[in-house]
């Protein structure tokens, strides 16, 4: 018996159909998996003002940055963390007797009223106040207390070495390593700016450092390259030539190109 030709069309329709939606599937499949491919592969970084930009694309921290240079880490603009000798004032929402102002001690703590001494030294605000909020647990019930900052310490950078003059500058705008040169009094005569230091610190322990040819960029006029400096920063003129820069360097490591009662 022959066929009914309506069946033929119908099988020939139908499997048109299923070519159309396994085609379909396939391009959303390759779609997806270029999505998930591109959502983990690591994203190119900005670099804004603070960082180290350049022309090209950004290197990660640790990495050449085409000039056989390498990246010093951290954010761009950290928040601020206290110091010895910063003043916080306590505001209690419910218990506005328990009201203070209070200096961070050489050791880094704070004598609370009608509490125990809470380490500050090194914590953000947020931390600060939740170490509050734990030291009085046991006397208030849910306490509920603001932290402000009334006196820190402000932003600096250190120029050292062969500048006019070396010592500690605030550092109140942005600021390049050229710009700190020119603040900290110049070059000498002596000064071999064509391997200026760049140290930053990354802990109490631990400095990180780099080197830029400030007499090639500025004859070249590529000022693009000169980065902006962070707060704590160090700029050292060297006299002589520095062979080689280890990228991380201790405290005593240092003392091999800069006094440690500087930084």
């Amino acid at each position: 018996m022959k066929p009914f030709a309506g069946w033929t069309r119908v099988t020939v329709m139908g499997v048109l159909l299923l070519q159309l939606c396994g085609a379909a599937f396939a391009q959303d499949e390759a779609r997806s998996n270029r999505l998930e491919t591109s959502l983990q592969s690591p994203q190119p970084s900005q670099t804004g003002a603070g960082g180290w930009s350049t022309g090209s694309a950004p290197a990660r921290a640790g990495e050449a940055d085409g000039t056989g240079n390498l990246q010093l880490g951290g954010n761009r603009r950290p928040l601020y963390r206290l110091h010895c000798s910063d003043v916080v004032t306590l505001s209690f929402t419910l218990s506005p007797e328990l009201d203070q102002t209070l200096t961070i001690q050489l050791d880094g703590y704070v004598a609370l009223k009608d509490a125990t001494p809470v380490l500050a030294q090194g914590l953000m605000l947020e931390e600060f106040r939740d170490a509050v909020r734990k030291a009085y647990t046991g006397y208030l019930h849910d306490p509920q207390v603001a932290v402000a900052l009334k006196e820190f310490e402000h932003p600096y950078f250190v120029a050292g070495g062969e500048v006019g003059k070396p010592g500690k500058y605030e550092l109140r705008a942005d600021t390049t390593v050229i710009e700190a040169v020119e603040i900290a009094g110049g070059f000498t005569h002596q000064a071999k700016h064509s391997q200026v230091l760049l140290f930053r610190r990354v802990n109490d322990d631990l400095t990180e450092a780099r080197v830029f040819n400030l007499k090639k960029m500025l004859k070249e006029k590529s000022l693009s390259e000169v980065p902006l400096l962070r707060p704590g920063d160090m700029v050292f003129v060297p006299q002589n030539s520095v062979s080689k820069v280890e990228r991380f360097l201790s405290k005593p490591s240092m003392s091999m190109y800069v006094s440690s009662t500087q930084f």
